[in-house]
């Protein structure tokens, strides 16, 4: 009994030191971590949950070559910690939002989103509402970009021109709504169906809108000189598509998986669509 005592904690002694070795070989990718729920909720290093620890999971458990891993950052200074190499990645991007200019190359995940427009379900009241915007108070994301503003996210601007309100909350925004202080409010359809699961009683109040302001189509940004080429990272997507695990991650917050090219190259930026 005590020499299977001492085999079996040899073993485990053994394991854990391959398990660090194999970390410490591995490429380590920093991954930009901007508070944007569903996809990061909390961006402190341990405090972060959402759909985005659950992709890097995925990725750290489809290979041992690379290990990813977030580091925290903001919505309006993730352009320049990839420019300084602060972080090696910014995800569910898209390369027409600000992202010109700076050395980075686009890797399409296959992934689609949409932001919808939300408004109080009041007697007759219908879609024809979300068809003209002036003179009505709109809830918007601070340092977010949208179709019906020409992609522009100056805060003066979307104030001055759309007599905007800009939170860092969309479940702030649509509660806005729902307490008649904004008229319409803009919200990524993934965050609104997870907060009409987290809000069932809320969920007959909303008039959502037929109208998409735009889709995301999310990629990848990768600094130049990252540890991972664009090229390897397509491959690991595409292992992740064909095992299910983006369909298991995103689809329940309506997240559409989509395919990509053969030659893994990004398609054209996704712009406003109505």
């Amino acid at each position: 009994m005590r020499h299977s005592r001492c085999w079996t904690r040899a073993w485990l002694g053994a394991m854990s030191l391959l398990f660090v070795a194999s970390l410490s070989a591995a490429e380590t990718v920093r991954v930009g971590a901007a508070h944007f729920p569903p996809y990061v909720i909390k961006s402190d290093l341990n405090q972060a949950t959402g759909l985005l620890p659950q992709l890097l999971d995925a990725l750290n458990d489809v290979q041992q070559d690379y290990y990813f891993t977030l580091l925290p950052t903001a919505i309006v200074r993730r352009f320049g910690d990839l420019q300084r190499g602060r972080i090696d990645m910014a995800i569910f991007e898209n390369p027409a939002w600000g992202w010109q200019g700076i050395d980075a190359s686009a890797v399409d995940m296959g992934l689609e989103d949409a932001e919808l427009f939300v408004a109080l379900d009041i007697s007759g009241r219908d879609q024809d509402y979300f068809e003209q915007l002036q003179e009505k108070r709109l809830a918007l994301y601070r340092g977010y970009h949208y179709g019906f503003a020409g992609f522009r996210s100056d805060p003066d601007y979307l104030i001055n021109t759309f007599n905007a309100n800009l939170g860092h909350s969309h479940d702030s925004n649509l509660l806005m709504v729902l307490r008649g202080r904004a008229d319409i409010a803009l919200v990524t359809r993934s965050n609104l169906y997870d907060f009409i699961r987290r809000n069932r009683d809320k969920a007959r109040q909303l008039l959502i809108s037929n109208r998409v302001d735009q889709i995301y189509r999310h990629h990848a940004m990768l600094r130049n000189g990252a540890p991972i080429s664009p090229e390897q990272l397509t491959v690991l997507f595409e292992q992740l598509r064909a095992s299910g695990a983006l369909t298991r991650i995103f689809s329940p917050y309506r997240i559409a998986v989509m395919p990509v090219a053969v030659d893994g190259s990004a398609g054209p930026p996704a712009t406003a669509r109505r």
